[in-house]
């Protein structure tokens, strides 16, 4: 068995046993159909690993907080599924210079106050990174969560994320590509 398919059983044994705020049941996985209707609405597609989540394991429902957002269709909590979240937020950063929405960085977990955890769908390792729209600027609103998609996975099922009660006071880095990947949008100084 390989590493991804060894962390995709990991995964999946602790989605179908650990309920996120808001979800009653795990949903079905997505089709390879919606898949690809989600990849040409969005312009890009999926890091491997992303779909393999929603093909082989669930249409969100499973993961750290509220869990995986769905793909296409609103979850239970009424919150916008992945691709709807991604295309508001990157209207909105058109509408709002101050504010812009890096393209390829697809929203896929809510954290609640207006935070999400992102997977940057351009780099190779599907950097997760953590938007935090409580700040004063958009320069501190953006932090590497997990180094890949990954790990990402690997510290909720160890339990070990910033968000756990005993790593509460855990350090975020700034994500440092954040200027450059919306240097087309950023406003002029």
């Amino acid at each position: 068995m390989t590493e991804n398919e060894q962390l995709l059983t990991s995964v999946a044994d602790k989605a179908r046993n650990v309920r996120p705020w808001g979800w009653t049941s795990l949903p079905e996985p997505v089709d390879a159909a919606t898949l690809a209707r989600a990849e040409a609405a969005l312009g890009f597609p999926l890091p491997p690993l992303l779909a393999d989540l929603y093909l082989r394991i669930a249409d969100g429902g499973f993961g750290p907080e509220y869990g995986l957002l769905p793909l296409l269709d609103s979850p239970p909590a009424g919150e916008p599924a992945t691709v709807t979240q991604y295309l508001a937020n990157r209207e909105s950063g058109r509408e709002d210079p101050d504010w812009p929405w890096p393209e390829g960085v697809l929203p896929i977990s809510h954290w609640g106050c207006a935070m999400y955890a992102c997977v940057d769908c351009r780099s190779p390792q599907a950097t997760v990174l953590l938007f935090e729209p409580n700040a004063d600027d958009t320069d501190q609103a953006w932090y590497v969560d997990a180094p890949s998609l990954k790990e990402w996975l690997r510290v909720w099922l160890d339990g070990t994320g910033w968000y756990e009660e005993t790593n509460e006071d855990a350090e975020q880095t700034p994500w440092a590509d954040f200027r450059i990947r919306t240097a087309a949008t950023a406003p002029a100084s």
